[in-house]
Formats: C-alpha cells, sequence, structure tokens
C-alpha cells in the first residue's frame, strides 16, 4: 500500500471516530464549552478534526520521509507517538474547566489516535521494510 494511502486511511479513520465519540459526547450532555485566556471558548466538531488530524498528519509525514534512515524511525514512533497522544490529555484537556462529560469525551478522542498511531507507524515500517524480522533482529537502523 502506498505510503500516502496509509497516511489518508490513519487520518480519515482518526478524525471519523473522533466525530463519533464528539456527537456521542454532546448527545450525553457534553457542552464542550470552557474559559480560554481570551474568555469563553467552545470545541467544536471542527476543532475535534483539526486536533486530531494535525498532529496525526505532521508525525505520519515525518516518519514515512524518515523511515529510510533506519528500523529506530519506526521503533521510536511507536513510542513517542502514543505518548505524545495521552500526554496532551494531561496537558490539555485534564486542565480545562470543560464539564465531566466533555472532559471523557475528549480524553477519549486522544486515546483513539493511540491504536490509529501504532497501526499507521507499523504499515509504513513494513512498506520501507523496516519492520522485516531481519531487519529488526539484526538491530538495523
Amino acid at each position: 500500500m502506498p505510503k500516502t494511502l496509509i497516511i489518508a486511511a490513519a487520518v480519515g479513520t482518526a478524525a471519523l471516530i473522533n466525530l463519533i465519540l464528539y456527537g456521542v459526547g454532546r448527545a450525553a450532555g457534553g457542552t464542550f464549552h470552557f474559559t480560554s485566556s481570551s474568555g469563553p471558548a467552545v470545541v467544536d466538531g471542527v476543532t475535534v478534526v483539526a486536533f486530531s488530524v494535525a498532529p496525526l498528519l505532521v508525525g505520519l509525514v515525518a516518519v514515512a520521509l524518515l523511515a529510510r534512515l533506519g528500523g529506530w524511525v519506526i521503533r521510536t514512533a511507536l513510542v513517542v507517538g502514543p505518548l505524545l497522544a495521552i500526554a496532551t490529555i494531561a496537558l490539555m484537556t485534564l486542565p480545562a474547566d470543560l464539564d465531566a462529560t466533555s472532559k471523557v469525551t475528549l480524553a477519549l478522542c486522544h486515546l483513539v489516535l493511540v491504536p490509529v498511531i501504532i497501526v499507521a507507524v507499523r504499515a509504513l515500517g513494513r512498506r520501507d521494510g523496516a519492520m522485516r524480522p531481519s531487519a529488526v533482529a539484526a538491530g538495523a537502523g
């Protein structure tokens, strides 16, 4: 599968699942209102998609471009990507003065990125041969 298709599938999957989660959160009573440094603000569907797609797209494009440098790129991305997705819950979602339903929903949106990142990065690694058992066993990269 071409790298661009892997990236597009990952980004589209994350956007779709997170929009569905957002809709469920809204239906469950989440207001998604919070106070920003400039005053009252709201997380809408466009924001959910943008905050799902932008970092995922940048990260996966970087992996796709750098994977040829060796298997270490894939191994690093398999750790750093999910850690960043989880860490941003503590950095962005938990400190905001959102209602509980909105916080849980947005935290789940961050967690959705973890399996998407893992599947996409592994697919990109296979595409470049970085995940071949012989390359991994030999410590290629």
